[in-house]
């Protein structure tokens, strides 16, 4: 019999743990504290402990095509930015297809996850459950921990003087759900993220006033890019990262800049980040600069220090007679049932191999699964994730030596703090981060073969959208649709927009697109010569 893998939460991450322990012949025994699947997806009227809370009217930020799981596409007729239900929907259907449920316990809480006496020989855990008041303990030869990091909430008082004596009422954007209740407020949203964004811009037409105070501004991007498409698949692709992370350092920021300005002058509208060249994540959000423009969303810096009924900002100015202050100030990354000093070796912060493997653990028998954050979708990162993890714990792969993880992890430190600043520690470059995972595991597509092999998906792969179908055309696990569902991708992107028939549907020809732009620099280049 396969190893016996206990498996942390069955959210996204803990499926795709559970469908690959499975693939790799290993004995999943999946924990779920709630009554169903889905984790961050699965809304809730109110917030539940120590689960992941979303609001009513969260939308996805990936569209369809580039977040699924990488043999199983989305419906045709799903919308590319689907509503969090949709989202359940699919999740359902993947854990059905795949039998998957049969492998978790639900409303089952685990307590504690300790090293057995024998770890260094053995790396087996034991594992403390609770179900109906009753604890149980087990042995488990491995651990996959796909808990999330969207459940315990961060709220900076200390940062915030007065905050204390201020009389409105305060929440964290975890327990917001629906603008109803604030309709005639005046409501100060604290952190300009994707969560602050969205809930500002919507109580914007309910509440009498909303303020968004921003520490260092941030980029926002429409889901709606170049030509009406999808963002991220005209701009996750292999030949747009190539460039980026191969031109000299000042053309690639004056490039970042000129991208994320497309649509509006972010100086314009008070959004303007303190480094704009700096890659951290951008906020999506279609509705915000109307919003400033009509007013009833404006722009403040940080907040300096609160009163009995007001907030001063740090240019002086001041919103008084506030009814509530909203947190959007981000999660702390806790695992209560573990020991900080496993995941949290060094300076109290993540350190893990690859963002997947605690580097100091005598054997290499557990995995974090979905930490990491990057510019691409959760799904198809923690399905390859899972992949790597299961073979590991197999023991298929293997890892290098502490020291030589330790070093990897300094260097992508040093990295990630020049892209990313320091607030971005665990973010990372999405198709590079997955190359690399797919290589551990012979699932990297390999380029210039497929040029040679098959011209037509070659010119897909690289110029096209870096879905997650090119995950699974080679290696274990290959998925004998990927080829097709690659050349397809296109046709199930507009299908769901083709509710008025005006003419036939345009698909981008995203290597002729780069041809025109690089036929400018080329041809001044050219001239420049001639001139010599």
């Amino acid at each position: 019999m396969g190893k016996r893998v206990a498996i942390i939460g069955a959210g996204v991450s803990g499926l795709a743990s559970i469908r690959s322990c499975l693939e790799e012949g290993l004995q999943p025994t999946c924990f779920e504290r709630s009554d169903d699947i889905g984790g961050l997806w699965k809304f809730s009227d109110h917030a539940e402990e120590g689960r992941a809370s979303i609001y009513k009217s969260v939308f996805t930020n990936s569209s369809k095509e580039m977040m699924c799981f990488p043999d199983f596409p989305y419906p045709d007729d799903f919308p590319n930015f689907m509503h969090n239900s949709k989202i359940q929907e699919y999740i359902i259907a993947f854990a059905k297809e795949k039998n998957l449920l049969k492998y978790i316990q639900f409303k089952t809480f685990v307590s504690s996850i300790k090293k057995c006496p024998d770890f260094s020989i053995t790396g087996q855990w034991a594992i403390t459950t609770e179900k109906d008041g009753k604890k149980e303990s087990a042995i488990f030869d491995a651990v996959m921990v796909c808990s999330g990091h969207h459940v315990y909430p961060n709220i900076p008082e200390e940062s915030f003087p007065g905050l204390k004596h201020f009389k409105g009422k305060c929440l964290h954007s975890r327990d917001y759900k629906e603008p109803g209740v604030f309709k005639g407020k005046r409501v100060l949203v604290i952190g300009l993220g994707n969560s602050g964004c969205d809930i500002a811009t919507e109580l914007s037409h309910t509440a009498q006033q909303v303020i968004i105070s921003s520490r260092s501004g941030s980029w926002v991007m429409s889901r709606v890019w170049d030509d009406g498409y999808p963002w991220d698949m005209m701009i996750v692709t292999r030949f747009e990262t190539l460039l980026r992370n191969n031109l000299p350092t000042a053309i690639s920021n004056w490039w970042y800049v000129k991208q994320m300005n497309a649509r509006f002058k972010h100086e314009n509208y008070g959004l303007m980040p303190l480094n704009g060249t700096l890659r951290k994540e951008p906020v999506f959000n279609d509705d915000l600069p109307v919003r400033i423009l009509c007013g009833t969303v404006s722009i403040k810096p940080n907040v300096k220090e609160f009163t009995e009924t007001s907030a001063i900002f740090e240019d002086g100015t001041k919103f008084e007679a506030i009814d509530c202050v909203i947190f959007a100030t981000g999660y702390d990354s806790a695992y209560p049932f573990l020991d900080d000093s496993i995941i949290k070796s060094r300076n109290n912060e993540v350190t893990l191999f690859k963002g997947i493997f605690p580097p100091l653990l005598e054997k290499s028998t557990m995995a974090v699964i979905g930490l990491v954050q990057s510019l691409g979708a959760a799904i198809p990162t923690a399905d390859l994730q899972a992949r790597w993890a299961a073979q590991v714990i197999k023991g298929t792969c293997t890892l290098p030596s502490e020291k030589d993880m330790m070093n990897d992890i300094d260097e992508k430190m040093g990295k990630k703090l020049k892209w990313f600043g320091n607030s971005e520690t665990i973010q990372t470059d999405y198709i590079a981060y997955m190359d690399e995972l797919a290589s551990f595991i012979g699932a990297k597509p390999n380029m210039p073969w497929l040029f040679l092999t098959d011209p037509k998906l070659a010119v897909e792969v690289f110029f096209g959208p870096c879905s997650p179908y090119q995950f699974r055309l080679v290696g274990p696990g290959k998925w004998p649709g990927a080829r097709n569902a690659i050349l397809t991708q296109w046709d199930r992107a507009l299908k769901p927009m083709k509710t008025r028939v005006v003419g036939s549907l345009q698909k981008p020809c995203l290597f002729f697109r780069w041809l025109k732009l690089l036929a400018v620099p080329i041809l001044l280049i050219a001239i420049f010569l001639v001139s010599l």
